[in-house]
């Protein structure tokens, strides 16, 4: 006989840490399926720019403000995130960089050249 009780398992911030690597791989999820709801938004922003001479100048008008072009940070960063996670996975796929540590460093430099992409980005928005 089992004498031995479930084991609760906290998960409040402090007690369990991923690694880098697990955080890379959660958020390539993440931003994947960001890509797909986000193609709801430029679906809409196309069909409104085609629509006619009014509808483009009201899609300009759109990403013109603040909001528009937070939106399309947004949309830079989930792109620009996922396109280089799936780099760095189809790497992998082939061997390249599975150690820990290689994982490790790959994921880093993902995130950084994320936020660079994104930085840069931000530049030319405003």
């Amino acid at each position: 006989m089992r004498t031995e009780r479930p084991v609760f398992l906290s998960l409040s911030p402090g007690k369990i840490h991923f690694p880098v690597t697990a955080i890379a791989s959660i958020t390539h999820r993440l931003t994947g399926a960001g890509l797909f709801a986000i193609i709801a938004f430029l679906l809409w922003m196309l069909d409104l720019a085609l629509s006619s001479e009014s509808g483009f100048a009201e899609a300009g008008r759109v990403m013109s403000q603040p909001m528009g072009k937070l939106a399309v940070l947004f949309i830079l960063a989930n792109l620009s995130y996922h396109l280089l996670a799936g780099v760095k996975h189809l790497l992998m796929d082939f061997h390249i960089g599975v150690s820990f540590e290689a994982a490790s460093a790959s994921s880093w430099t993902v995130f950084v050249l994320t936020g660079f992409i994104v930085a840069a980005g931000a530049v030319w928005l405003w």
